[in-house]
């Protein structure tokens, strides 16, 4: 009889949250209890391959390591390229992957396809949280408040720039112009000008075909961390004081220094009880599941705005979903616990449902 689960830690990607990935896996890996949990790191290189980690391996993904190969189906199999040895499929994979091709809906179309239960939202979840039109679209709809905004296809709309006095007129300055479908505040800039319009333009182009143009929101920065599957929560609210102008990638990740996390947040217990409640209907309407870092502003006259979902939040040392959940009673390997509890439940309601008549 098998004595303990098998959890595949999934991390790396092909994105350029590959590095943030790497050190959150590395923080889970260190935290995961292995009396309980047999463990095993995959690893996936800039450029698809999928890598098998060895136990000796302290962080990162070891180039020319032994490569794997996929089969999908009900049963699936993880082979090892060189020898043609099947490894043995994980019970339950947590995708530590942040950004394109790991927290955007395909690689849980994968694991679905592959029949292994796996920690955070399913595939429309990861979708809909990754680009932020459709977000906003879908929050709108449920009557949830996001800052105005316009959007830019690269192609659809390749016979007419982004004009800067457009943006101007319908959202005044300065704005924030985004990267329609990342995370980690990679790609974002600040523009005031013409000049950092264009620049900032021509930066979020770089990491994806779909630009969001937002407006300047004056307000707090607010972080509410919501867990569960049917009957999500959220714990007590943080708050991100940046030191460098907006929370960049830089202060997210690298300085230690770039930003103050206020866990909790200095709010009246109405308050507090008032963005949790705003946070878990906003995690419901985009149909989250498992785990989603829900980031909002609360502006001077007490409004609620979101300003964007992570479905798959960092894990670093630094990272606010953890700490939120630290302060709220939950323990850092006590939440992987969980997470990998909700995934498996999921999973066990999915098998429930007919697939063929």
């Amino acid at each position: 009889m098998k004595q303990k689960l098998t959890v595949g830690i999934l991390f790396g990607g092909r994105t350029v949250e590959h590095e943030v990935s790497v050190k959150s896996a590395k923080n889970i890996y260190d935290a995961i209890d292995k009396d309980k949990y047999n463990v095993i790191r995959i690893g996936i290189t800039k450029s698809g391959k999928w890598i098998l980690e060895p136990e000796e391996a302290d962080s990162g993904i070891v180039e020319g390591g032994t490569e794997l190969a996929i089969l999908p189906g009900i049963d699936s199999k993880i082979i090892v390229v060189d020898t043609m040895e099947k490894l043995e499929k994980p019970d339950v994979i947590f995708p530590v992957l942040h950004g394109t091709y790991g927290e955007d809906g395909t690689m849980q179309g994968l694991l679905k396809l592959m029949d292994i239960p796996f920690v955070g939202p399913g595939v429309l979840g990861s979708a809909v949280g990754m680009d932020k039109e459709i977000m906003k679209r879908l929050l709108k709809e449920k009557g949830i408040l996001s800052a105005k905004y316009l959007v830019f296809n690269k192609y659809l709309d390749a016979e007419k720039n982004p004009d800067f006095n457009e943006v101007e007129n319908k959202l005044g300055m300065p704005v924030f112009i985004k990267p329609a479908s990342l995370g980690s505040s990679v790609g974002i800039t600040k523009a005031s000008t013409m000049e950092e319009f264009d620049k900032g333009i021509a930066e979020a182009f770089q990491f994806d075909n779909k630009v969001i143009v937002e407006e300047n929101i004056t307000g707090r920065e607010i972080e509410c961390a919501v867990l569960g599957n049917e009957k999500p929560v959220s714990a007590v609210p943080g708050e991100v004081r940046s030191k460098q102008g907006f929370y960049s990638y830089k202060a997210k990740y690298i300085d230690d220094d770039g930003a103050d996390l206020m866990i909790p947040a200095e709010l009246d217990i109405e308050m507090a009880e008032r963005i949790k409640m705003f946070a878990v209907e906003t995690y419901k309407t985009l149909y989250c599941e498992g785990l989603t870092r829900v980031d909002m502003f609360l502006t001077q006259n007490n409004e609620l705005l979101i300003n964007e979902v992570n479905t798959l939040p960092g894990f670093t040392k630094i990272s606010m979903y953890p700490k939120l959940w630290q302060e709220s009673g939950i323990s850092y390997s006590g939440l992987i616990d969980r997470l990998l509890e909700l995934a498996l439940d999921r999973y066990n309601k999915d098998k429930q449902l007919k697939t063929s008549i």
